[in-house]
C-alpha cells in the first residue's frame, strides 16, 4: 500500500486526517491511535484482554516517517509503535 497523500493533525480537536491517493479522507481522533498502538507492550495488553489506559486529552506531538507507515510520538511518552499504511487504513474503516 502506498504512503497517504497527505497527513493533517488538528490540535483543537485532537484528530488526525489521512487523505489518501484514492481522494478518500479518513479521521481518526488522537486517544484512539494511542489506543490502537502497534508495539509490542500495547499489543500484548490487548492480547491478553487488558485495556490501553488513554487520557482522553493525550496528543500527537510529533511524527516520524518510516516509509512503509507512520511512527507517532504521544504527550504520555509513548513513542515506540510504528503504524504501517495498511494497519492506519484498517484502523480507519473500522473508525467508519
Amino acid at each position: 500500500m502506498q504512503a497517504p497523500e497527505r497527513i493533517a493533525l488538528d490540535k483543537m480537536t485532537r484528530v488526525l486526517t489521512i487523505h489518501w491517493h484514492d481522494g478518500r479522507a479518513d479521521a481518526l481522533s488522537y486517544a484512539s491511535l494511542r489506543g490502537e498502538c502497534p508495539c509490542s507492550t500495547c499489543r500484548r495488553i490487548r492480547l491478553q484482554g487488558g485495556p490501553i489506559a488513554v487520557a482522553d486529552d493525550v496528543e500527537v506531538v510529533g511524527i516520524r516517517p518510516m516509509g512503509y507507515g507512520m511512527q507517532f510520538v504521544f504527550s504520555d511518552g509513548h513513542a515506540q509503535g510504528i503504524y504501517p499504511w495498511p494497519y492506519l487504513d484498517a484502523l480507519a474503516r473500522q473508525a467508519a
